[in-house]
């Protein structure tokens, strides 16, 4: 089934009108604050405005007025998008639908007083929040490499400047030089996005430069979607990029930002461009907010309510929620069940038992696209997986050629699901 703009926001109508109550009177209206403007939390913020028609007063707090998303940065580093195409603004949310979009930074949360404090030195009271602040580093996670390192060797994982820096040192590149990428260990946001991103890499590299390698240091004996990733580079950049797992050494890494070199499993190579993303965490607010329990925040999936604290809601990336992977497609799924429950407690209106679903779409050469997904329920332990699919090694090229026009038409019913 193709899935486009109108199919992706039809599949939701039926959580929307659940969520069509009669505004509750009182003394005021309950606050609802959600940190983080992306997937999760924008779509949160929009379903809880738009679904409550003026009960219940919606807060947005993301410091960039400008959105880019991390889904389709890939593209966009092989030129098959512009910039432009991933990057969004939040004026509809206000403008439409009564969200107050204040372009700041959250940089504390008082959970007894249920306040945030922002950079600016504001504070808002919250009767709930909604924290979906996507992923940080860890620190130490790759050694000789930190954030101060990121210009030099970009992680590009937190898409907008760190795509174009990524990009542009791509296209500098010398004939037949090398690009070394550092992948993440488990669990990681998007699982496939690694390996995609390699697909892009060899894309621009085969038509450009064509005599450079690629080379992968991988922590893990396996990765997401690997049959497929690994038939696609045979197909279309045969001899061209290296992959090396853990059975390999590809957990040894270590790098020099300043020299540009590598090191695996004690062999140093050096390298003309240096893509590394390290290993991954919920995004700071929530180690702020005391909610995590090691990397992630534990919550919830009949609610997405945070296992320590029931007023708080966490979404996306930032969760530790079982079977679901993090991914765009996730967070939104996600969002629309915290806004259900959301406006449930707060206004009485109906609420269904949990529903999600995700896929991921990954392009590895033009027009051919491949994609992983299922559907979950919530139990008591987790966001269980009901079942699944993959697409499968050998497909003809017009089923790959529909594949990938499936996630262009995904592209923009989310996209519009989240800014409106």
């Amino acid at each position: 089934m193709k899935l486009n703009r109108r199919g992706f926001i039809g599949a939701g109508a039926a959580v929307a009108a659940s969520l069509s109550a009669p505004m509750v009177m009182g003394a005021g209206k309950p606050r609802v604050v959600v940190i983080g403007g992306g997937a999760g939390g924008a779509t949160a913020a929009r379903y809880i405005a738009k679904g409550s028609k003026g009960a219940i007063d919606v807060t947005l707090v993301e410091p960039s007025r400008t959105y880019y998303t991390c889904f389709f940065s890939n593209l966009y580093i092989a030129g098959f998008r512009e910039l432009s195409s991933i990057a969004h603004s939040y004026g509809t949310l206000a403008s439409k639908y009564g969200v107050n979009v204040v372009h700041d930074w959250a940089v504390g949360i008082d959970r007894d007083a249920k306040t945030v404090s922002l950079a600016g030195g504001a504070k808002l009271s919250y009767d709930r929040l909604v924290l979906s602040p996507g992923i940080d580093f860890v620190d130490g996670a790759v050694p000789g490499w930190d954030v101060t390192s990121q210009n030099k060797m970009p992680h590009a994982y937190k898409a907008g400047s760190q795509s174009e820096l990524l990009k542009a040192q791509i296209e500098a590149m010398p004939q037949g030089g090398t690009f070394a990428m550092v992948a993440p260990p488990n669990p990681y946001r998007c699982p496939p996005g690694p390996y995609e991103r390699v697909s892009m890499v060899a894309h621009v590299l085969k038509e450009k430069n064509p005599t450079a390698k690629i080379i992968i240091a991988d922590p893990k004996p396996k990765f997401s979607k690997m049959a497929l990733f690994q038939e696609g580079w045979g197909n279309h950049y045969d001899g061209m990029i290296d992959w090396v797992g853990s059975d390999f050494g590809g957990d040894n890494v270590e790098v020099n930002p300043d020299e540009m070199t590598v090191s695996i499993d004690g062999e140093v190579t050096k390298v003309d461009v240096c893509n590394v993303i390290p290993a991954m965490k919920a995004g700071k607010i929530c180690e702020m907010a005391g909610i995590t329990e090691g990397n992630w925040a534990p919550v919830s999936g009949h609610t997405m309510q945070s296992r320590v604290d029931e007023n708080i809601h966490v979404l996306g990336d930032a969760t530790n929620q079982g079977d679901m992977p993090k991914s765009g497609f996730s967070a939104n799924s996600q969002a629309k069940v915290a806004a259900m429950a959301i406006r449930g407690a707060l206004t009485g209106s109906k609420v269904f038992p949990a529903k999600f679903s995700n896929t991921c779409w990954s392009l590895i050469d033009t027009e051919d696209g491949v994609k992983v997904g299922a559907t979950y329920e919530a139990t008591d332990e987790k966001i269980a997986k009901v079942d699944g699919f993959i697409s499968k090694t050998g497909e003809g090229a017009e089923l790959r050629k529909a594949t990938y026009e499936e996630s262009v038409g995904w592209y923009a019913g989310i996209t519009s699901d989240m800014f409106g």
